[in-house]
Order: C-alpha cells, then sequence, then structure tokens
C-alpha cells in the first residue's frame, strides 16, 4: 500500500500562481510513475499531468500545458505540480495518483494510490 498526502491548495487569484506537493510513503517512490488528477464541481476527475519514475519524461493536458509543471524528488518521496496563470477553471480538487507501471498515462483506471486531494479554488 502506498499512502499519498497533498498539500498546497487553497485559494488563489486568477493569473496568480501555486504550488502543490505530494508526500508519498509505504513503498519505493522511486519505482513508480506519479501523476495529477483533478475533479471540478460536477465534473469528472480528468487528468493534468504525469511524470515517469526517473523523472525523464513528462506528459500534459491540453489545457495546462505550458501553465503547469511536475516534477519529483525521489530523495523526498515527493511530486509536485508548478501551476501558472491560473484560470478559474483550474479550480478543482486535485489527486496525486501513482502506479507501478512504467508510466499509467492518462486515465483514471491506469493508477494504483491515490490521494485524498486537496482544495485549489481560483477567484478573485
Amino acid at each position: 500500500q502506498m499512502h499519498l498526502v497533498e498539500s498546497g491548495g487553497g485559494l488563489v487569484q486568477p493569473g496568480a500562481s501555486a504550488r502543490l506537493s505530494c508526500a508519498a510513503s509505504g513503498r519505493t517512490f522511486s519505482n513508480y510513475a506519479m501523476a495529477w488528477f483533478r475533479q471540478g464541481p460536477g465534473k469528472e476527475r480528468e487528468f493534468v499531468a504525469t511524470i515517469n519514475w526517473r523523472g525523464t519524461s513528462t506528459y500534459y493536458s491540453d489545457s495546462v500545458k505550458g501553465r503547469f509543471t511536475i516534477s519529483r524528488d525521489n530523495a523526498k518521496n515527493e511530486v509536485y505540480l508548478q501551476m501558472n496563470s491560473l484560470k478559474p477553471e483550474d479550480t478543482a480538487v486535485y489527486y496525486c495518483a501513482s502506479t507501478q507501471r512504467a508510466a499509467g498515462g492518462n486515465r483514471v483506471g491506469g493508477y494504483d494510490y491515490w490521494g485524498q486531494g486537496t482544495q485549489v479554488t481560483v477567484s478573485s
């Protein structure tokens, strides 16, 4: 069992930046590909970004490409999501997820472990 805990959410103004963190425990973190998903009000959970176990390959949804950056620190067992130029439509609960596959892809079903989520609200 891998335990994932997200942090860093909150209320931010449009155009501002925020950084989410996800701390992992329970399994060898460097063996897992990691991802961020989000779920807005009344919407299905959607893919945001993923990073492979070594941190050498990343993939983003079109809606966040160029604004968000996923990264990881295997020494600290953490994965991050740097979010820039935030928009009201980025408002959602953001979830960290992991898979022992080489890459989890952009499907919810491609991931084995999930955090409890952290709320990000973009509003003036």
